[in-house]
């Protein structure tokens, strides 16, 4: 394993975090003077393509193995920050061998395999070896959706407690409803498509008629099909091509253009669309992470944004992320997951026999009473925000983050900023150019469901 540094700017209660920038950035610095050139590609569907250019040790160089655990975790980073099916690694062949048998059926990342392979792209997950100069050219094409207000419009967005639906003319909400629902325990494909129908239908029938119709939901969708979702946990396997469909159906039935995005992609639009600028990643720390991203020129890329599994932390002994089995990663970090993780080193000890939504009010309210061993979560998260940051904007052209999500209220919020630019001050001097904004009437002013209305092109 590389050396690991310790962060400049400590987390008060996590003394061996071990900041992914940092340890990327020394790899760099020490590999440069006689580094060779290695390409990262990720094949996407519909010919979309990613590559990422980076330095490693020569074959023959005695730190050569170094490279496979930078190697790994770069892939591991880029495959749920912009998907792919097919990962090329353009340079020495040890590398690709190595990459291969991690992702492989026995290997270490043989859930992530599966999980982009058959699950979000319906394919077998390969990994292919090659020299750099092979690997195939850059092909994102993103799409320019939103910021069409013109006409009559539906938006809507799917959550996991209830659905909201508005109905907007030329940009403004001229009718809107919340409906509880429970779509994570409902086994019949059915179900969930009878209840997003009656939420177009409700807004449909506040206007003359319907120009198109945008929707945002949590999960990964590919072309309108939600390939993974939480909403639609509840459906067996042998029924979820009948989900993968639903929006198709939808948008034949009601005779429009439809588009339904991730509910991360359209928050950053609705900010980028609210301060009118581009660049802007939009991070929203509630149950798990959420991301969305929309690019200096304005397009929203089809990438998966899935930061919440994207690795932030080195650490041998960073905390194990439930679902991947994978340490280190932002769901740990940048959500409700951290400040439980954090209460017993702060000497909170948080009630068992409650949801978890009250288990995170519980410690908020003792952080708004000023209680130390709460502030210090909230000021430890900030930190890890600030070094995390930094790592994403090696990843993404960033002018704006968006921070939002429960774990920002109150005096969460200051704090988690404080520390942020407490990060970029110490470390990252370059960075204080990044506008850092939490949700205010400026970014509220485009709501989610008028960004979402405006998706589609007409």
């Amino acid at each position: 394993m590389m050396d690991l540094l310790e962060a400049m700017v400590k987390p008060p209660l996590d003394a061996e975090f071990r900041p992914a920038v940092l340890e990327n950035r020394n790899f760099q610095r020490r590999a440069k003077p006689v580094g060779v050139r290695a390409v990262i590609g990720l094949a996407r569907s519909d010919g979309e393509f990613s590559r990422f250019e980076t330095l490693v040790y020569p074959e023959g160089h005695p730190d050569f193995e170094l490279n496979f655990p930078y190697v790994e975790r770069i892939v591991k980073f880029l495959v749920w920050q912009r998907g792919g099916h097919t990962v090329y690694i353009g340079g020495p062949s040890a590398i690709a061998e190595h990459i291969r048998s991690v992702y492989s059926a026995n290997g270490a990342r043989t859930f992530d395999a599966h999980f982009m392979g058959m699950l979000v792209y319906e394919k077998e997950f390969s990994v292919v070896g090659c020299s750099a100069d092979e690997v195939p050219a850059s092909r994102e094409t993103g799409k320019l959706l939103g910021r069409n207000l013109k006409g009559y419009r539906i938006g809507f967005d799917l959550g996991a407690s209830d659905r909201k639906v508005s109905a907007v003319m030329d940009g403004e909400p001229i009718y809107s409803e919340e409906v509880i629902w429970e779509p994570r325990n409902n086994m019949d494909p059915e179900y969930h498509y009878r209840e997003v129908m009656a939420a177009l239908k409700s807004a449909a029938s506040k206007m003359p008629h319907v120009d198109a119709i945008g929707g945002s939901s949590a999960g990964i969708y590919v072309d309108n099909r939600p390939m993974v979702a939480s909403l639609f946990r509840g459906i067996p396997q042998e029924k979820f091509a009948t989900i993968r469909n639903m929006f198709l159906r939808i948008r034949e039935e009601m005779g429009v253009p439809l588009e339904v995005i991730n509910d991360g992609d359209v928050t950053a639009l609705a900010g980028s669309m609210s301060i009118e600028d581009n660049g802007i990643l939009g991070i929203a720390l509630g149950s798990s992470e959420a991301a969305g991203y929309v690019n200096m020129q304005g397009h929203i890329m089809g990438w998966l944004n899935e930061l919440a599994f994207a690795p932030v932390d080195y650490s041998p002994n960073a905390p194990v992320e439930e679902w991947s089995g994978d340490r280190g990663c932002g769901a740990s970090y940048f959500s409700q997951q951290c400040a439980f993780r954090l209460a017993p080193k702060a000497g909170i000890e948080i009630p068992a026999d409650v949801t978890d939504a009250e288990k995170l009010k519980f410690v908020q309210q003792k952080l708004e009473a000023g209680d130390p061993g709460a502030r210090r979560i909230w000021k430890s998260m900030g930190i890890y925000l600030g070094y995390g940051i930094a790592h994403y904007a090696d990843f993404y052209d960033l002018k704006h983050v968006l921070i939002l999500g429960r774990c920002t209220s109150g005096r969460g919020g200051d704090l988690l900023i404080e520390g942020v630019k407490k990060v970029f001050a110490a470390e990252f001097p370059e960075l204080q150019k990044i506008e850092l904004h939490l949700p205010d009437e400026k970014i509220r002013r485009v709501g989610q469901s008028v960004a979402a209305a405006s998706l589609p092109v007409v």
